[in-house]
């Protein structure tokens, strides 16, 4: 099945306990105001290109801070897929995204979304 995917975000896990500093740094750092979503109250984010790419801060329970990427995809299930045959891991399917590991351990997320299409995104014909 045909579907679209790009690597879309970059984001800063950190604990509650320097979440705050975290944010208020990557604002001074790249001069953009880093909102925080109603949806995701753990997140606090600014697209930084026309075409929606981004930097996120999420406030981490636990574990060291961290940085990973987030991969959107038009079709979760096909670019899971798509992955784990090129050597990624499923670690957790939520409801709103895919938690993976890559071949060397390091953790990223596939999210669903609709808006990646032939301009934005590299289409996959699987």
């Amino acid at each position: 099945m045909t579907h679209y995917s790009r690597l879309s975000k970059i984001v800063v896990d950190v604990p509650a306990a320097v979440h705050d500093t975290e944010v208020a740094f990557w604002r001074g750092a790249l001069g953009v105001p880093l909102t925080r979503f109603e949806r995701f109250p753990d997140f606090h984010g600014a697209e930084l290109t026309a075409d929606g790419f981004g930097l996120l801060t999420q406030e981490i329970k636990e574990g060291e801070p961290r940085v990973h990427v987030d991969i959107h995809t038009t079709d979760r299930a096909a670019e899971v897929a798509r992955l784990v045959a090129l050597g990624a891991a499923v670690v957790d399917d939520g409801p709103h995204w895919t938690v993976m590991r890559d071949p060397a351990g390091l953790v990223f997320c596939v999210v669903p979304d609709p808006d990646v299409d032939e301009k934005t995104g590299h289409r996959w014909d699987l």
